[in-house]
């Protein structure tokens, strides 16, 4: 048996870390919603200039699915379109709902972010969300998206 240890071919080298996957930019997530101008509401009528939400968002990306997020965001819209489009006409700008502001994320791009993070990591999405930003927003548009996990109280 020792002989045949010895005429074993020697492991390989340890593989060097990759390092850290690149951070996403938030211009680059946000140029990839505006492709999808059905699932979202005119520009004109959006109520939340590009930022916090967005950025919350993205944190909860997790690292091994940054390389590709944007070819994932992409899959996840058009996997959903007729949800997004439901979603928008809906709880959009010139709803009911949204006549009272509880909606106002529903038709930004940002929100095309926060839902593929509601359906892919929702606990990650919540906890980032409950240390920086009010929930009742998350809430809301857990709601009306209609999750297959319930995160809010």
């Amino acid at each position: 048996m020792l002989l045949a240890h010895l005429q074993q071919p020697a492991s390989p080298a340890p593989q060097e870390d990759p390092g850290p996957a690149p951070a996403l930019d938030a211009k680059d997530v946000l140029a990839a919603t505006e492709r999808f101008p059905w699932a979202l509401a005119a520009p004109g009528t959006r109520h939340w200039p590009d930022g916090e939400f967005l950025d919350v968002a993205l944190r909860a990306v997790r690292t091994a699915e940054r390389q590709e997020y944007i070819e994932r965001l992409e899959a996840f819209v058009e996997q959903h379109r007729a949800r997004l489009e439901e979603l928008l006409r809906a709880y959009g700008p010139g709803s009911k709902p949204a006549s009272h502001g509880r909606y106002a994320l529903i038709g930004q791009p940002e929100t095309l972010v926060i839902l593929e993070r509601m359906e892919a990591n929702p606990f990650g999405l919540r906890s980032k969300w409950e240390k920086e930003l009010e929930t009742v927003i998350l809430d809301d548009l857990e709601f009306a998206w209609g999750p297959r996990i319930r995160l809010s109280r």
